[in-house]
C-alpha cells in the first residue's frame, strides 16, 4: 500500500521540525463524518519497544487485519527497526510511523478501517498518531488509547457504551468510552475520515469481550511477541 497522491512521510531531526510538520499536515486531516459504511476488513496497529544493541531502542510495528464480521484474522505484518526519533511527548508518531507504514505496505489487502493504539484529535496540536497515519495513507483511522493525554472528562456511567466527552481548551477532542461493564474506559478520538459518533460505534462493535477492541488487542500481542 503505497502513498501515491498523498504527502510523502517526513522524518525530522529536531522537535521543532517535527512540530512544524504536524502544524503543516493538520489541515489535511478530514474530521467530518460519518466515515466508511461498508467495513469488511479492519486493521489494528500497535508498537512495542526493546533495547537496541549498542544503545537506543528498537521499535516493532505490528498490523493485524481482521474480518470485521467474524473477527477472524485475515492478515498480519510486523516490521522492526531502530527508533528514528527521540522520546518526546506529543511527537511519538515520528517514532512509531516508520515501522507501522512499512508493515502496512506488506499487507496483501488494503483494510477499510484502521484502529491504532494512540490519539488523533486528542493531542496538544490536534494532530496525533491517528491523524498523521490517516493523512499519509488516505485511510479512515480511529485513535484508541489506554490513557488520557490531554484534556479532562467526567466519569462515564458504569455500563458498556457509556461515555463522557474529553474536553481540551474548550473543544471536545474525544470520548472516554466504557467498552465493558465496570472496566476502565478507553479514549477514542478521530484520526481521519470518520466522525466521533461512528468511531465509538466501531470501537464498541470491535470490543465484544475485552476492554481493548480486538484489532488493537491482537496487534499489541503480536508486537510484544515479535519484538
Amino acid at each position: 500500500m503505497r502513498h501515491l497522491g498523498r504527502p510523502a512521510p517526513e522524518w525530522p531531526e529536531t522537535a521543532v521540525e517535527a512540530e512544524e510538520i504536524q502544524e503543516r499536515l493538520r489541515p489535511l486531516a478530514d474530521l467530518s463524518g460519518p466515515g466508511p459504511r461498508d467495513v469488511r476488513l479492519v486493521a489494528g496497529l500497535d508498537v512495542a519497544y526493546t533495547p537496541a544493541e549498542g544503545g537506543g531502542e528498537l521499535v516493532t510495528g505490528a498490523v493485524v487485519v481482521l474480518d470485521a464480521a467474524t473477527l477472524e484474522v485475515a492478515g498480519q505484518a510486523v516490521v522492526t527497526e531502530r527508533a528514528r526519533f527521540p522520546y518526546v511527548p506529543g511527537l511519538f508518531a515520528f517514532r512509531e510511523l516508520p515501522p507501522l507504514l512499512a508493515a502496512l505496505d506488506r499487507l496483501d489487502a488494503v483494510p477499510d478501517l484502521l484502529l491504532c493504539d494512540g490519539h488523533g484529535l486528542a493531542h496538544p496540536r490536534r494532530f496525533g498518531l491517528a491523524c498523521h497515519l490517516g493523512v499519509l495513507t488516505g485511510l479512515p483511522v480511529i485513535g484508541v488509547a489506554k490513557t488520557l493525554f490531554v484534556g479532562e472528562h467526567g466519569e462515564p456511567g458504569r455500563e458498556r457504551g457509556a461515555y463522557a466527552p474529553v474536553v481540551h481548551e474548550g473543544d471536545v477532542v474525544g470520548r472516554a468510552l466504557r467498552t465493558q461493564d465496570g472496566v476502565r474506559p478507553v479514549y477514542v478520538s478521530q484520526g481521519h475520515r470518520v466522525g466521533l459518533d461512528e468511531a465509538c460505534e466501531h470501537v464498541l462493535r470491535l470490543a465484544p469481550a475485552y476492554r481493548l477492541p480486538e484489532p488493537i488487542r491482537r496487534a499489541d500481542h503480536l508486537s510484544r511477541h515479535r519484538s
